[in-house]
């Protein structure tokens, strides 16, 4: 069990006349769960609605990350770059990110303490935060998924077993995620969900397992959500009758 040293940094309630913080989402998650992997949303459109958040590439090809307003990629080989213009994505969400509470955490934590002292940060259970974790990691484990090459699109959790891992430890850089509610799963993603990339910005992926060394921890506090849904015949005749949360989950934690 870890007994982490937290220092407090600043931590500060909106006041009434906050500005309006809304998450924006391109495609429905259930669907990208299901097959939709076609990109119909351009990244660069995205990035005039956020410049932070997560989401997936064309054709499930890895995973994408954004932060400071730059778009980022990491494939199935483990590549990370810059996205090209041009590009779209099935799924991602991203908000502009204003910050609400700063902590750091200045010992090691792994994921199970991570998440609890989150929990603690992050009263409210059914409030939607937008979370930037920037510093020192003694070992990640993240992953990305190969690209889907023709139809019939397998569902993504019947593809785990072809998930490549990366394993970093004694590693710098970010984690750009959010905690949202249980009323968003299906339509987003409820719970912690994060991606990493290094400070060298050539490394990432999704992130399965995660210790944090020494790190800050800063806080973005949502108060709506926009879903933009894709104007596909695809999309058009998709089953979302069927509750694929078990799904979900087990794609997030990289195993059934």
């Amino acid at each position: 069990m870890y007994s982490p040293l937290i220092a407090l940094l600043m931590c500060c309630s909106p006041s009434p006349d906050t500005t309006h913080q809304p998450l924006f989402t391109a495609g429905v998650a259930s669907g990208l769960m299901g097959g939709l992997y076609e990109g119909f949303y351009p990244i660069d459109s995205l990035k005039t609605k956020g410049d932070f958040g997560l989401g997936a590439p064309d054709k499930i090809d890895g995973e994408l990350l954004f932060l400071d307003g730059k778009a980022y990629q990491t494939q199935y080989t483990g590549k990370t770059a810059e996205v090209l213009p041009g590009q779209r994505t099935p799924f991602s969400m991203v908000n502009f990110f204003h910050t609400d509470m700063v902590f750091r955490v200045q010992q090691p934590m792994d994921k199970a303490a991570l998440y609890h002292y989150l929990d603690s940060l992050l009263p409210n259970t059914n409030g939607m935060y937008a979370i930037h974790l920037k510093g020192r990691f003694t070992h990640l484990k993240t992953r990305a998924f190969p690209p889907v090459k023709e139809h019939p699109y397998p569902t993504l959790a019947s593809m785990l077993n072809q998930q490549r891992f990366f394993t970093f430890d004694k590693c710098q850089g970010d984690l750009v995620g959010y905690r949202l509610p249980s009323y968003m799963d299906n339509t987003n993603i409820a719970g912690y969900h994060f991606h990493y990339l290094s400070d060298t910005k050539d490394a990432g992926g999704h992130i399965v397992d995660v210790v944090a060394e020494d790190v800050t921890i800063t806080i973005s506090i949502l108060d709506s959500y926009t879903v933009q849904i894709p104007s596909t015949p695809e999309f058009d005749h998709f089953d979302f009758k069927k509750n694929r949360q078990e799904d979900i989950k087990s794609v997030e934690r990289g195993s059934k």
